[in-house]
């Protein structure tokens, strides 16, 4: 008994690495460097992007810097990061991402679909906090191994999905 007890045990767990592996195959894509453009409400900018996976492979770390041009002439232009951490939730068997934002929001997304071919991937919001009812949509797609878009969409209480930035990132060597 006490066998069948340890064969369960290591095939579960066998199980359980095997699933969070293929969540971090699809996701490697994001793996280093990434620079670009950002456009959108907050008016044209660039961005910087970091990914790197952390603690043993089990996590997967996101740093991001856009900095917009002013809108308006005279003021300064506006500055936003945030860094995450995605992490493989085996009850939920989803990849979640919890982000946090220099405007003291956190965002918590679930990687709600992801094509067959690894190319695209959406991420949607189970919660945000310090900004109540809101709802947030992060969409990739990867247009070649060095070159992602990143459509960043948002809904107020009790509207749909509007597009509130589309950032074009390309991998720095």
């Amino acid at each position: 008994m006490r066998w069948l007890c340890v064969v369960l045990s290591a095939a579960v767990m066998a199980c359980s690495a095997l699933a969070q592996e293929d969540a971090w195959k699809a996701l490697r894509v994001f793996e280093g460097n990434w620079q670009g453009s950002t456009s959108g409400k907050p008016g044209e900018g660039s961005t910087t992007r970091e990914y790197r996976f952390e603690l043993n492979g089990h996590f997967l770390y996101q740093r991001d810097r856009s900095v917009y041009q002013p809108q308006v002439a005279g003021r300064q232009a506006v500055v936003h990061e945030d860094f995450g951490m995605l992490s493989y939730d085996r009850d939920l068997k989803k990849v979640v991402w919890r982000q946090f934002h220099s405007e003291g929001l956190v965002n918590e997304y679930t990687l709600d679909a992801a094509s067959a071919d690894g190319k695209s991937f959406e991420f949607v919001t189970t919660r945000i906090e310090n900004l109540p009812g809101f709802r947030a949509k992060k969409l990739y797609r990867v247009v070649t191994d060095g070159e992602i878009e990143e459509t960043f969409l948002l809904a107020p209480p009790g509207k749909d999905f509007e597009v509130y930035t589309v950032a074009h990132l390309k991998r720095v060597k």
